[in-house]
């Protein structure tokens, strides 16, 4: 981009598109990109500079009507366009570059189409796209999961309200009410009120993330990651390489089996116990429970552990292995809570590290680097910060609910 002179008033100036162009003569002189009328008209009206900055003013140009010259619109760059009439160029084809072409000269020829005029729509069109765009196209008869602009001014007419209406104009209708009923996000309705008691078991897992814990404490977050798939590719997986080349894995797999982890996080220190089984059940869960139980140090009389609610941590078994072993305490999370269990965080981290792209030729290899994951891990260990600042939010979120 250089600046030029404004050739249309000679006196401001103005910001073009440049190259330079070589004459008969030999000499290399700039012109304008958009004084070439091929490239003018090829371009987008929201991707030109304005030609004009002065108040506004359409340009005075030589052969132009005065209905021409009466463009309170006519600006170029602007975001929408804003041109009252369509304009055709009489211009003849001309080269490109200064010597083959003047932009006065094309512009002036530029004339207008006929008038067209502007369809306007009464409020009651902006109600019924609203009230539309809130419903369910089910209950219109349309098999349709989700409304968009095209099908929305497709049932304007069809309900006989307008003979014909844009799906740009249904675009704007729905921004200046902020609708987008083309998209979605899932929801989650909880099974359990969000009640006194959701309150008070949130409060005593918050309280037990945070506080300072005696020296024969321990606090572990107790999960499983369940069917994972070895996945052996049809074809190696080629590393990256030079000139922007990615990780290339085969598209096509086959079936091996599947493993289950299950994963003890220390939230004090961020040490991961973890075991690979073929099932989930309440007897792959003892034995965890029963590794846990002989890697801990004995001085540690108290583990809290905090479990979800399913069946395989309050099942029958399970319950009178508990019983056994007293100095394992368990926390369940409300129903529909896993952001309170803090081994859900590793689980991201070990899928977004480990498990992205799955090419594990068996069971047996999948296990083994799962087991050498957690090494490495265990080696930079690290908790996840429960602040106060984060535990506040939570807290305030909880009461609101509870409220």
């Amino acid at each position: 981009m250089k600046r030029y002179p404004n050739w249309l008033d000679g006196e401001s100036e103005c910001w073009y598109p440049s190259r330079y162009s070589t004459g008969i003569d030999g000499r290399r002189s700039p012109w304008h990109a958009a004084a070439s009328q091929p490239y003018a008209l090829s371009c987008p009206l929201r991707s030109v500079i304005p030609w004009n900055t002065g108040n506004g003013r359409p340009p005075s140009l030589p052969g132009w009507s005065a209905e021409a010259r009466s463009f309170s619109s006519w600006r170029l760059g602007t975001r929408t366009r804003t041109w009252p009439r369509p304009l055709v160029s009489n211009a003849r084809s001309c080269a490109n570059g200064p010597e083959g072409f003047w932009p006065s000269g094309w512009m002036a020829s530029l004339t207008l189409l006929a008038a067209v005029p502007r369809a306007v729509f009464p409020p009651e069109v902006a109600i019924h796209v609203v009230r539309l765009a809130c419903e369910r196209p089910d209950l219109r008869g349309r098999r349709l999961s989700q409304w968009d602009c095209a099908e929305l001014a497709r049932q304007l007419v069809a309900d006989g309200l307008v003979a014909e209406i844009s799906a740009a104009t249904v675009r704007r209708i729905l921004a200046a009410h902020q609708l987008k009923p083309w998209r979605h996000h899932l929801w989650l309705h909880p099974k359990h009120p969000r009640d006194a008691g959701f309150y008070a078991t949130v409060s005593a897992l918050i309280d037990l993330y945070t506080r300072p814990l005696r020296e024969d404490e321990m606090v572990l977050s107790l999960d499983e990651k369940t069917s994972l798939q070895p996945r052996p590719r049809l074809a190696p997986t080629r590393p990256a390489q030079p000139q922007n080349r990615p990780n290339r894995y085969e598209h096509e797999y086959k079936r091996a089996g599947a493993l289950n982890l299950f994963a003890a996080f220390d939230t004090r220190s961020g040490r991961v116990y973890g075991q690979c089984y073929e099932r989930k059940r309440q007897q792959e869960c003892i034995a965890f429970l029963e590794h846990l139980d002989q890697e801990i140090a004995e001085h540690i009389r108290t583990i809290h552990l905090v479990c979800d609610n399913v069946s395989t941590h309050h099942g029958k078994e399970v319950t009178r292995w508990f019983a056994k072993h007293p100095r394992f305490v368990v926390h369940f999370t409300p129903v529909h809570c896993s952001w309170m269990n803090q081994v859900e965080q590793w689980f991201s981290i070990l899928q977004r590290k480990r498990l992205r792209i799955v090419d594990f030729i068996s069971k047996d290899y999948l296990r083994v680097k799962l087991e050498q994951f957690i090494r490495e891990w265990n080696q930079q260990a690290h908790p996840f910060n429960w602040s106060t600042k984060s535990v506040t939010k939570v807290m305030a979120h909880v009461s609101a609910i509870a409220a």
